[in-house]
């Protein structure tokens, strides 16, 4: 069974790796994201590799050398972090967290309001709500939480 393979945390990413990861992001929004529309889906998947990644230190989960998720991370906030839908609640999430916490002093999260599941996954992992915005980072009708890591 896949859930008991050992999980490995590494802090190396290459372009060439890039489909891999859009297909896990496509995978795990699909999955979360029901209120985000086709349009913008479109436009974030459009930007994933050539803007996003580039934008971020990436950490990638791998089970039996295959990626199964990754987490984004720029000045201490959590700018992304994504587990493919079939391995989700198998605590990959959970370890790419800790690891972005860590090692790379993450203490700040942002998440879609609308994304029950990742709201009480960070609450449940010590984060706070220190704010609101009615409209996403891209000016989107997304309510976005600005959760902060209590100590």
């Amino acid at each position: 069974m896949q859930g008991e393979q050992v999980v490995k945390i590494r802090a190396s990413y290459g372009p060439a790796e890039s489909p891999a990861l859009v297909e896990i992001w496509r995978s795990a929004v699909r999955a979360t994201h029901d209120f985000l529309e086709e349009s913008d889906f479109d436009r974030i998947e459009g930007n994933l590799a050539s803007a996003y990644f580039p934008a971020v230190s990436l950490i990638v989960a791998e089970r039996a050398g295959e990626p199964v998720g990754f987490a984004g991370i720029a000045e201490g906030n959590l700018e992304m972090l994504f587990v493919t839908d079939e391995a989700r609640g198998e605590g990959i999430g959970t370890d790419l967290l800790n690891e972005a916490i860590a090692n790379f002093g993450v203490t700040k999260v942002d998440v879609n309001e609308q994304n029950s599941g990742a709201c009480g996954f960070y609450r449940s992992r010590g984060f706070a709500q220190v704010g609101r915005d009615v409209l996403d980072g891209d000016g989107r009708p997304y309510p976005t939480l600005h959760l902060e890591l209590s100590q």
